[in-house]
């Protein structure tokens, strides 16, 4: 890309403000609770820091109610069941998200350390409002990281205007704000940011990647893949970029064994870099499960190999990734367009895409079970950005005047925004199941005759009494379980 001109500097840093200031602006948003899947990923935060060890025994029994009742008994002690064979209680989760908490709640628990060392009564436990709330603001934190890198790499390619308004409708008409903010003990935020990470790092160095960053790449590829496991599909791009270096290598007229070799120690560099910052991961599977190489997941061989789900992983009503979060359809054509037009980069983030969904489409809870939409691509959040940004560039040239353009996909694009928020609301206070199919025919006319109405209180209770309002959620999320037919 061309060198920036100092009016498209001023610009750049206007929207940076902007993004920040709507960032602070939101922070109010962030949950403070760990809930569901949350309280594994926690654990594995809270245990060593407070215990010193991988007992799960209190994060078990200070759980939200329906995690807690599955998994101890009428005397709150964990079921003999959820124990692994190394006598750990099972804590299948990754230890990524941890691993990006431990700087805040460190802090945090000094600070609380130091409170109750002159008097302060606040339980120096990990579950105490402290801790919680360094969690959130961590996770936000990285939410907002993950959106900031990705609109910096897609104004790489298109201009300010169409990267910024792409990453704001990105940022409210996907999955990432109930990740981000209602449910932040969960993993998709980290690992949106930490891709994010990846795509800038990697096409930051695509075209002389020295030793030292490969190693480097190896480390962040080591985050990425400690913070969420599918994250490993994401590696296509790498897969894409070997076998055109080795090609360009054998090809060359100056090809030898040396140049080879040196391509193959700077892979095996990479290499080594992932597994040494990997090593959390492999630590805390040999402890709880007995082998490094243990996940705790459903073993491969349980996935759907002859009965893949490549159309209900997208328009399904059982969170369908397209039909949830319809903008995605639209970041993924100019993703399409973005190959075309950039190969030597597009092709790899498409080849990462596929090989994504690919993989999603085979594994036996493809739906996410109690999921906003299709919460596992979350990770592919900078590529939505990327493909976004350049459709609505390319698009932007049928326009004779640029501020009509403006104007046209500022109101198209706040359309899905006001949709998704409006489903977020209905998927947070049950309006529509949080779990399996949902009726696209009642979610439509909840949006336009039960949202307007009923907004205003819950906006009312969740900043002034969240604490109520959790409970009531989680009980009406209990009650619609036990309601569901078994299998």
């Amino acid at each position: 890309m061309s060198k920036t001109s100092p009016e498209t500097q001023i610009t750049i840093k206007l929207f940076d403000q902007i993004l920040l200031a709507i960032f602070l602006l939101t922070l109010p948003l962030a949950n403070p609770w760990v809930h569901g899947d949350g309280v594994g990923y926690y654990a594995y935060a809270r245990a060593p820091l407070i215990e010193h060890s991988l007992d799960f025994t209190h994060d078990y029994q200070f759980a939200n109610k329906s995690f807690r009742e599955s998994r101890c008994d009428e005397n709150l002690q964990p079921k003999a069941e959820f124990r692994t064979r190394t006598g750990h209680l099972d804590n299948h989760f990754s230890v990524g998200p941890a691993m990006l908490w431990s700087p805040f709640l460190v802090l945090v628990h000094g600070g609380v350390l130091v409170a109750r060392a002159f008097g302060s009564g606040v339980a120096a436990d990990g579950f105490s409002a402290p801790y919680r709330y360094a969690m959130a603001l961590g996770t936000c934190i990285y939410g907002f990281l993950a959106l900031l890198l990705s609109f910096r790499l897609a104004r790489r390619y298109v201009e300010p205007k169409w990267a910024f308004m792409a990453t704001l409708c990105v940022w409210w008409a996907s999955s990432l704000p109930v990740y981000m903010y209602f449910n932040p003990s969960w993993s998709h935020a980290h690992s949106a940011f930490i891709v994010a990470v990846f795509l800038l790092y990697w096409d930051s160095t695509r075209r002389g990647r020295t030793v030292k960053q490969w190693l480097i790449l190896g480390g962040i590829v080591g985050i990425m893949l400690d913070v969420y496991y599918a994250n490993l599909m994401i590696l296509s791009l790498l897969v894409v970029e070997g076998v055109r270096q080795y090609r360009d290598s054998i090809a060359s007229p100056e090809s030898s064994f040396s140049s080879l070799r040196g391509l193959f120690m700077k892979h095996a560099m990479f290499g080594v870099g992932v597994v040494l910052v990997m090593v959390p991961t492999f630590a805390s599977r040999w402890i709880v499960y007995g082998g490094p190489l243990e996940s705790g997941y459903l073993p491969i061989r349980d996935y759907l190999w002859s009965s893949p789900v490549f159309w209900s992983v997208l328009f399904s009503s059982n969170h369908g990734l397209m039909a949830w979060t319809p903008i995605v359809i639209f970041a993924v054509i100019g993703l399409v367009l973005f190959a075309f037009r950039f190969p030597e980069i597009g092709t790899p983030f498409l080849a990462s895409l596929v090989t994504f969904y690919v993989f999603i489409s085979f594994y036996p809870d493809w739906a996410g079970i109690a999921s906003f939409g299709n919460r596992f691509f979350i990770s592919l959040t900078p590529l939505w950005i990327i493909g976004l940004a350049f459709l609505v560039s390319r698009m932007s040239r049928k326009f004779d005047r640029m501020r009509r353009a403006v104007t046209v996909f500022s109101l198209a694009l706040s359309c899905f925004v006001l949709w998704n928020l409006g489903l977020i609301y209905q998927w947070g206070t049950h309006l529509v199941p949080v779990r399996g199919p949902i009726s696209f025919r009642e979610a439509t006319y909840n949006q336009f005759h039960v949202v307007p109405f009923e907004i205003a209180s819950h906006v009312r209770s969740y900043f002034f009494r969240r604490g109520n309002l959790m409970e009531r959620i989680e009980q009406k999320d209990i009650d619609q379980q036990k309601s569901q037919p078994q299998p």
